[in-house]
């Protein structure tokens, strides 16, 4: 099978930093939708919204973002990225994504995950303290809702029991794929394995193995469990950008991801200053960052694919206000130049690791 190349998309509205000019959430929401165009015109495979609940970001509402992207394209998967299960609805985020499966002819996807922006907790009236049993409780129903129809099911703590509850409609596919978004918590890693359900890994900067560990913990607790671990899928969630030549990439991204890093990214963000040396360090043949010119970035993900064994790269594309002509710029090259050797030249391998089941680290309750 070859690798899958894409993009995730949070929709974040960021003062350009040379103009200092705003983007119009109105206008932000139709560049979307073009993105998605754009990227299904050039043979991309997937396109991620991802979901935040802050006035700094248009994508609050990812299934209708998704649906109206899917109007626009003909072939391209269209998934969250992710779907805060932990703050939502698990009957209500089905009907939605099931309804953009028949809209989209059985093209949509679910990365559910715990939620590193935790701001739609005390919005929508959920405790933080109960952040990790939340997610389980949440994910768990998700997947019978997935697995049944009518559904009797009981025993939870956030919400009443269902009793042959008629829960439309049904996905176009037979089984609607159900990602686990995963940052560095190795307890994230280890649930989603004893699942057997793919694993999008999420990495921001740091080095290119960084979570090396983590995916290692997660095939050998899904073998464990009894899954087919040399067979379940990674993905790999990254920023990056695409140039005309090295030396574009870097000064073209450099600007905008910084700024992105101080505006929009939670904790982050107010005096954070990445300097221009960090940013060369994680740009560099072992940094995390996807960036530079379309041999550095296939050299790049076939690094990411030597240590992780992944099936699918989303590229994180646009972060910080980046210019139109720029990222649309980008997402052509990763398209028609770097997309295509990648999947010329990167099979998707199956692993096996060595060492004792035994020695997995016990559990605790910890936050992606």
């Amino acid at each position: 099978m070859p690798i899958e190349i894409g993009l995730i998309t949070f929709g974040e509205l960021t003062a350009d930093p040379t103009t200092g000019r705003l983007p119009e959430p109105r206008q932000q929401l139709r560049d979307l939708v073009e993105l998605a165009e754009v990227a299904d015109q050039g043979g991309l495979d997937v396109i991620g919204v991802g979901e935040h609940h802050r006035s700094d970001f248009v994508a609050t509402a990812p299934p209708v973002v998704l649906a109206a992207m899917a109007e626009h394209t003909a072939r391209i998967r269209l998934s969250s990225a992710v779907t805060v299960l932990s703050s939502d609805d698990p009957v209500r985020v089905w009907e939605q994504f099931a309804t953009l499966d028949l809209l989209s002819g059985g093209r949509a996807e679910i990365i559910a995950g715990r939620g590193s922006y935790t701001e739609s907790f005390p919005l929508f009236g959920y405790d933080l303290t109960d952040y990790a049993d939340l997610f389980r409780e949440k994910l768990d129903l998700l997947l019978r809702i997935r697995e049944a129809n009518p559904l009797t099911w009981s025993g939870g703590r956030f919400r009443p029991p269902l009793r042959e509850a008629d829960i439309a409609p049904r996905a176009v596919q037979e089984e609607l794929p159900v990602w686990v978004g995963v940052g560095g918590t190795p307890t994230s890693a280890m649930d989603t394995g004893d699942r057997g359900l793919p694993m999008m890994l999420g990495v921001l900067v740091g080095a290119v193995d960084q979570a090396s560990r983590n995916v290692e913990l997660y095939r050998r607790a899904a073998e464990r469990a009894g899954h087919d671990a040399a067979g379940l899928r990674v993905g790999l969630s990254v920023q990056g950008y695409v140039g005309t030549t090295s030396q574009e990439a870097r000064r073209t991204m450099y600007p905008y991801f910084t700024a992105g890093f101080r505006d929009n990214n939670h904790q982050r963000g107010h005096g954070f200053v990445l300097s221009p040396e960090r940013f060369d360090t994680f740009t560099g043949p072992r940094g995390a960052l996807v960036v530079g010119s379309a041999q550095e970035v296939v050299d790049k993900v076939a690094a990411y694919h030597e240590v992780y064994g992944i099936s699918r790269l989303m590229l994180h594309v646009g972060f910080g206000g980046m210019p139109r002509a720029q990222l649309l710029g980008a997402v052509e090259r990763l398209a028609n130049d770097v997309a295509q050797v990648l999947r010329r030249e990167l099979a998707v391998p199956t692993f096996t690791y060595p060492g004792s089941l035994a020695s997995l680290p016990t559990r605790e309750t910890e936050r992606v």
